[in-house]
């Protein structure tokens, strides 16, 4: 099931990474081109944020269908969406062959693609959480996590290679389009995969007991306000600190004295540390508990943000790959207990709407401008101190959100049948 959720969710974050990295490299020249080069990447970061904006909508509505008809149903149904709004952006003619059309179609598919992951990423979790055997929810759910990483390594490959085999003017012309249209076979992929998974059984005794709450949002709504708040507070650090690594990290690096294959290749390699150390913080999870690996890691991003920061300074690839790989150490300690901690701040009836809701509003509070905004305060002040300064008071302020999360839902304080028992007393 873990392996089933990895693939899936690996084909769907391929999907929202590859518009990043455009982002970051050719849709300022391609939909922006009567920009000067600055004004014309913050125009394309822009866009990227629209994706954020739409993600707590895909949480509001697929939480509503994954608490009310299934984790299976709901995931088939955002691959689909997301697949689609991915090759569609692929086949967008530039803004020399349709004017003003292009950026409009290109925010309107790009919001498709944030309400497609915005369901996604809380029935991956869950249908993994919900499958894992008995103290090893952590492991299993860390490989979901992966999925993310892997999802942008495979887009990094994708753009290197294409990058590589044609020259930069074919590359602008259509070559950045390739990786879209691969999209096709990647969702094809993954249907197959998640048409045969299982339903989550947790799921399925609730539905047998009939516990199923008719309104999940408004549930969550009335009765874990504060649980969402303080999910969706301890969720901004880690939002910000990866779409400072990557989007941000990449554009960045892009123009202070790296070219674009360096940074690719920077940003592959950091990826798979994560992915280990995720999974071997996960784990851990399983036996020190998840707030305390959590609450480390954000502290961790925050005291190693300015050596990640002063590395492009010396213009030295190995010197800003260790940096990378230090400070999203502490990431990686987040990332991978961050879908198990924030699953079992919630029961079983709501957990979907739950997790999606506050999960999604901490990724617009901490990922949405991060790339924007640190490109302009980088630009107007010509200094690096202010994306240390963003990152550090937002994994503080998630750490300290952390702090207060109840996890309600921890096995090791309820077995199976009482989860039923208590959701039954709550709708």
């Amino acid at each position: 099931m873990g392996i089933a959720s990895l693939m899936g969710t690996t084909i769907e974050y391929y999907d929202f990474f590859i518009y990043g990295t455009a982002a970051a490299l050719v849709f300022g020249t391609v939909f922006f081109p009567n920009s000067d080069p600055v004004t014309g990447t913050l125009l394309s970061l822009a866009t990227f944020g629209v994706a954020f904006v739409a993600r707590p909508l895909g949480g509001v509505v697929f939480g509503h269908f994954g608490d009310r008809v299934g984790r299976k149903v709901t995931l088939v149904t955002t691959l689909v969406m997301m697949g689609a709004a991915t090759v569609a952006i692929g086949l967008i003619p530039s803004y020399v062959t349709i004017g003003i059309a292009a950026p409009i179609l290109l925010v309107v598919l790009r919001f498709i693609q944030g309400i497609a992951l915005g369901g996604e990423y809380g029935g991956a979790v869950l249908m993994t959480v919900e499958h894992s055997p008995k103290g090893k929810r952590g492991f299993y759910s860390s490989w979901v996590q992966t999925g993310a990483q892997c999802g942008l390594i495979v887009a990094n490959i994708v753009f290197l290679v294409v990058g590589a085999a044609m020259g930069d003017d074919a590359f602008l012309s259509w070559g950045w389009r390739v990786p879209f249209w691969i999209s096709s076979l990647l969702v094809i992929l993954g249907l197959i995969i998640r048409l045969r998974l299982e339903e989550s059984p947790e799921f399925e005794a609730l539905r047998k007991s009939h516990v199923v709450s008719p309104a999940p949002a408004l549930v969550v709504l009335r009765r874990h306000k504060m649980a969402v708040l303080l999910i969706a507070g301890a969720a901004v650090g880690n939002s910000a600190t990866f779409y400072s690594a990557t989007v941000f990290g990449l554009s960045y690096g892009s123009n202070h004295g790296f070219t674009r294959i360096q940074m690719l290749v920077i940003i592959i390699a950091a990826a798979v540390w994560v992915i280990a150390a995720s999974i071997f913080f996960g784990a851990l999870s399983d036996r020190v508990g998840r707030k305390q690996i959590f609450i480390t890691g954000n502290l961790a991003i925050a005291v190693t943000a300015y050596g990640w920061m002063r590395a492009f300074d010396t213009e030295n690839q190995a010197v800003v790959l260790v940096a990378y790989l230090v400070m999203l150490t502490g990431y990686s300690m987040t990332w991978g207990t961050i879908g198990v901690f924030f699953a079992e701040a919630f029961d079983g009836a709501v957990r979907y709407t739950g997790l999606s809701i506050g999960f999604t509003l901490g990724v617009i509070l901490g990922g949405a401008v991060t790339p924007l905004v640190l490109r302009k305060l980088v630009a107007d002040m010509d200094s690096g101190l202010p994306v240390v300064l963003w990152i550090a008071a937002s994994t503080v302020t998630s750490a300290l959100c952390a702090l207060s999360v109840r996890q309600i839902d921890a096995p090791s304080r309820r077995s199976g049948a009482d989860h039923v028992a208590r959701n039954a007393s709550l709708h």
